[in-house]
């Protein structure tokens, strides 16, 4: 099973950093779909596994001085996702201890990520006749980084395809260039939810083997990730979320009736 979870992390991670999904939008419906431990354990250690590779990812980048991120946006937005982050783990914590069916949880992630994913989907295939805008005000980029992070971090997921929408869309960036400022973004806003959940002391149980799996798996897949990004171009990077996107509305489809079961 070990093995099973460290290649799920492993291709998930890739596929985040060639994208900019992050990864955990993979990794959390995939483990819930599993069903072999619980959904607090899956939101804590995909955001775990989101940070490592989104991290490494990001010093890598300056290290080679490569980076595309666009810092007179991209850091508003993501200390705007930074506080968004503990909002949204304060969100999911409350929602644990006023739930008592665990189940219930899972459902109602998996149909908040069915509904992210669908209208993602819709956007994507039809960008291409969608004006666009060039937004500056660092008020609206902290507002919109704010509900990113605070999404990523309530549905454990370090991210996920809305990140690239908002960028396509207030922002106008390139498949690639949107990519890198979302791993950015999700950097920041799983660095806040991690230390909240330190602090708070809701840490779950699990096996530290597997916690050292999961973040080796990150890093891999930002490794390889990372080197296949520069390989390909935005078609090609465009047409791979379409089909994982499309997996995706499956996977969650299917957790919604697990759950609900």
């Amino acid at each position: 099973m070990y093995l099973i979870f460290f290649l799920i992390c492993f291709i998930a991670s890739v596929l985040g950093a060639i994208c900019g999904i992050g990864g955990g939008i993979i990794i959390k419906p995939v483990l819930d779909a599993f069903g072999v431990i619980s959904v607090t354990t899956i939101s804590f250690l995909s955001g775990c596994t989101v940070l490592s590779m989104a991290g490494y990812t990001f010093i890598r980048s300056r290290l080679e001085g490569v980076s595309d991120i666009n810092v007179k946006t991209g850091t508003p937005l993501a200390i705007g996702a930074a506080f968004g982050g503990i909002a949204g783990k304060e969100l999911f914590e409350s929602l644990v201890s006023i739930c008592t069916d665990k189940n219930m949880i899972g459902a109602i992630q998996a149909v908040c990520l069915f509904i992210i994913t669908i209208g993602t989907l819709v956007y994507s295939l039809h960008k291409a006749r969608i004006n666009t805008y060039q937004m500056t005000s660092p008020i609206m980029c902290l507002l919109l980084g704010s509900i990113l992070g605070m999404l990523s971090s309530f549905l454990g997921i370090g991210g996920g395809p809305v990140n690239l929408v908002v960028l396509y869309y207030f922002f106008s960036m390139s498949t690639k260039v949107a990519a890198e400022n979302s791993l950015y973004i999700i950097l920041f806003s799983q660095i806040t939810s991690l230390i909240s959940t330190v602090l708070s002391g809701n840490i779950p149980n699990f096996p530290l083997v597997l916690l050292v799996l999961m973040i080796a798996a990150g890093i891999a897949g930002g490794v390889c990730g990372r080197n296949l990004n520069k390989k390909i171009n935005d078609k090609l990077i465009d047409k791979l979320c379409v089909y994982m996107m499309i997996f995706l509305i499956g996977i969650n489809l299917y957790n919604i009736w697990k759950y609900l079961q």
